[in-house]
Order: structure tokens, then C-alpha cells, then sequence
């Protein structure tokens, strides 16, 4: 049977980082068809009630009907280190992230972390996301196992080191290589879920690694390739002691094979002009992860980027503080507001969800609502809390509305979750 949910529904007919506010598409009193995991029709709701007399109706009265958040750069491994109190990166992953990453050799600890790290984001309305694991190909089974049993589309990858990190979480230029395409040939394109070839970074792989995933992503070029790039301006000074002949950061990627379209990169905060401009004549895309750059004191992303990239936006749990794309919304604005560059918040919305998708390549899936697009959707409860509430009240328009649970909101506004075509939560 179709479901037709019935509320304010808000996409996208364009970038606003382009077109401004109007390519938004807003309805204060729309619907949305769902049957056999997309969606079929949008429209008035009057409209498509008389439509579809048979479909079951679930009316959500004022709250926004949006595509679900898509977070674009997570550790899931990272999932019980959250808040963790941390100093600069490498002190970060030392103390913290490394031994953690140790315990998920145990099959059944991971299959533990993963679902209670799914449970958490779907709890925030993130109903795609873009992970690294561990170097244990156990971590990437259990992370696609708790999606495949979610229903999720899910993008994910084991992790690669083989150096600069400790006994038990180093691999080989060969085993990264023999284990990344196992998963890949195990999962990717399985259900809703994607590969991801994972290099962590320059500084814990080598050149030997970096040219063995390269290679692997020359044979697989369907699948996309994650690593981080430009975080904090000690690492890029460690970057350069490690890569002498390298141009800049970037060169470490592109000389071995590892910069083109399906590249995401997170965090890229401190670019050189070079490192710009080929990532922008290369395609690759950026992942912004404020909160997580404010919480160990990387640096403010220039938004500006997005006028020229495909940029998506992050919780980049554990480093990231919280589990929420609304809170990571609001840590985007407040960046965006050092630099000079005031997001509007049609811009904000696009980032977590139509913008994300681009990032990862799959805006034609996720991110946005459209008929033929997967049926991932979040109710947002727009007057969640009294503060929210009474601010919501004196909204003359959707974005005065919306913009104080962006900057407010938590996941007691979530209401619903639906994902392909399945209500989860609410």
C-alpha cells in the first residue's frame, strides 16, 4: 500500500549557493507519495488526497517533511570517544581514537558500536551517511550488516595505515590492498550500501599504500575514495616532512593516483591556490566538519568553496562533538559568520542533505525530495522546545521559521523517520 504523508514539505529545484533562497520549493500544506521505497508524486495535499483516495495518510500537520540528513564524514569506531577531552589531532588520536580502534578486531564489540551509532544518527534524522572503519575488515561487516538490516543507504570503507600508528593498527601495502577488495567485492552495490576506498591520511600510509589504493581505485573506479586532507597546520608541516617531494598535501593523493571525481576529502581547511584549483579541475569534492574543526581547534572552513565544489557538510563523530546534523547546521553558520560569509539558511539545509548527496556523488538517490527518489525522509517538529516555539511563532516566512531549530533544534525535534519507504522512528 502507498503512503502519503502530509505536512510542510521542503527541496530543492536548484543549488542555493547558486540560485539564492528560490531553489528552494516549499509547501505549507504539500504531501508526499511513498510506495516500494520512492517517492512517487509530491504536491498539495488536497490534491493528492483526492489523487490517491487509497493510500494510507499520515498527517504530520505543521512539521516539515525534508529528505532525511546526510552525513558526509563519520568514524563510526569513534562512536564511545565522543566528547572526549582532547587537545590537538595527533595528541587526539593517540590518546584516544587509536586505542579504541584496537578493540574492533572483537567481530561482536563492532557489530555493539555499529548499532548503537545507527540508532543514535536515525534518533537525529540522518538516514545516509559516509563512514571510515578500522584497518579490521570486521568493522566494515558490521557496520553494512547494521545498515543492511536498517534498510540504509550507506557508504564505508576500511580503514588503511601502515605506518605512524600502533602495533595492531597497521596494516601492509599488500593486506590494504587484498582487504579493500574482498569488502569492495563483497559489498559494494549490495542493497543500499557503497564501498569506500579509505586511506586515513598521508602521515599513516605510505607511498607504496597510497599507489597500491590507487590502483585498486583504477579498477574499481565506481566506487569512491575518502581521506582526510589539510586539517591543522601541524599536520601539513608533518605532511611535508614525510613527503619531501611533494608540492603541497594534495600531491601526496594525486601522485599516486588518489585525486579525480569520487574523491571526498574531509575537512580541507588550510588549501594552498594550487590545491584549489586542482581540486576544483579534478571534481573532487570537500567535506566541512565544523564542529569537529572548532572542537580540536583545526581552523574555519571557507564556505566560499561551495560556489565552485561539491561540498558537504558533517558531524565527523567522534572528533565532531555530537550526533546531529541540526547542531552541526548551526556550527556551519557560526564558522561561515567568523569568516564573513553569512549562510543563508536555505543554504544550510542544502548542505545537510541535497549538498552531502553531491558530495558523495548520489544526489540522484538522496538528499532531496523528488518523485523517483528513495523515500528518506525527516519530520521536523518546528516548535520542539517553548524557545524554539516562541521564536517559531513571530516567522513570517519558512525561513524565519526554520531558522531557530537549525540553530536551537536538537533531536527532540525530530518526530518521524522514514527510510526507503519504511517509518523507523515516530
Amino acid at each position: 500500500m502507498a503512503d502519503l504523508l502530509l505536512g510542510q514539505i521542503l527541496g530543492f529545484a536548484a543549488d542555493p549557493f547558486e540560485a539564492g533562497p528560490e531553489a528552494a520549493r516549499h509547501d505549507s500544506h504539500g504531501a508526499v507519495l511513498v510506495e516500494g521505497g520512492r517517492i512517487i508524486e509530491t504536491g498539495p495535499a488536497d490534491v493528492l488526497r483526492a489523487r490517491h483516495p487509497l493510500a494510507r495518510v499520515t498527517d504530520y500537520g505543521h512539521a516539515l517533511i525534508s529528505a532525511g540528513f546526510v552525513d558526509a564524514h563519520v568514524h563510526y569506531p569513534q562512536t564511545a570517544i565522543i566528547a572526549s577531552w582532547g587537545k590537538r589531532l595527533i595528541d587526539w588520536l593517540n590518546l584516544y581514537t587509536f586505542p579504541e580502534e584496537m578493540r574492533f578486531a572483537d567481530r561482536a564489540y563492532a557489530d555493539e558500536i555499529a548499532a548503537r551509532y545507527l540508532d543514535l544518527v536515525l534518533s537525529n534524522g540522518t538516514t545516509s551517511l559516509c563512514s571510515y572503519a578500522t584497518i579490521h575488515p570486521e568493522s566494515v561487516d558490521a557496520i553494512f550488516g547494521a545498515a543492511q538490516a536498517r534498510g540504509m543507504r550507506v557508504f564505508a570503507g576500511k580503514t588503511c595505515m601502515d605506518r605512524n600508528a600502533p602495533e595492531g593498527l597497521r596494516d601492509t601495502v599488500q593486506s590494504a590492498y587484498d582487504d579493500s577488495k574482498a569488502l569492495l567485492d563483497r559489498w559494494h552495490g549490495v542493497d543500499r550500501l557503497s564501498y569506500v576506498i579509505t586511506p586515513r591520511f598521508s602521515p599513516t600510509s605510505t607511498p607504496e599504500q597510497l599507489a597500491a589504493l590507487g590502483q585498486l581505485w583504477r579498477e574499481r573506479p565506481d566506487c569512491l575514495m575518502q581521506t582526510h586532507l589539510s586539517e591543522q597546520t601541524d599536520e601539513i608541516a608533518w605532511v611535508k616532512d614525510l613527503f619531501p617531494q611533494s608540492r603541497d598535501y594534495l600531491d601526496t593523493y594525486e601522485a599516486q593516483g588518489l585525486l579525480r571525481e569520487g574523491a571526498v576529502y574531509g575537512h580541507a581547511i588550510h588549501l594552498t591556490a594550487r590545491e584549489k584549483d586542482r581540486l576544483i579541475e579534478a571534481g573532487a569534492s570537500l567535506v566541512h566538519c565544523p564542529t569537529s574543526n572548532t572542537f580540536i581547534g583545526s581552523g574555519l572552513f571557507d564556505m566560499g568553496l561551495a560556489r565552485h565544489l561539491r561540498v558537504g557538510l558533517a558531524t565527523d563523530t567522534g572528533g565532531g562533538s555530537n550526533f546531529s546534523m541540526l547542531r552541526t547546521m548551526a556550527a556551519a553558520y557560526e564558522v561561515a559568520q567568523l569568516r564573513g560569509q553569512a549562510l543563508h539558511p536555505a543554504q544550510l539545509w542544502w548542505l545537510a542533505t541535497q549538498g552531502s548527496a553531491r558530495a558523495l556523488r548520489a544526489e540522484d538517490r538522496i538528499g532531496n525530495i523528488a518523485p523517483g527518489m528513495e523515500a528518506d525522509l525527516v519530520v521536523v517538529n518546528l516548535a520542539s522546545t517553548p524557545a524554539i516555539e516562541q521564536a517559531t511563532r513571530r516567522a513570517e516566512d519558512i525561513w524565519q521559521a526554520l531558522f531557530p531549530t537549525i540553530m536551537m533544534g536538537d533531536d527532540r525535534a525530530i518526530r518521524a523517520v522514514w527510510v526507503g519507504g519504511r517509518r523507523l522512528r515516530g
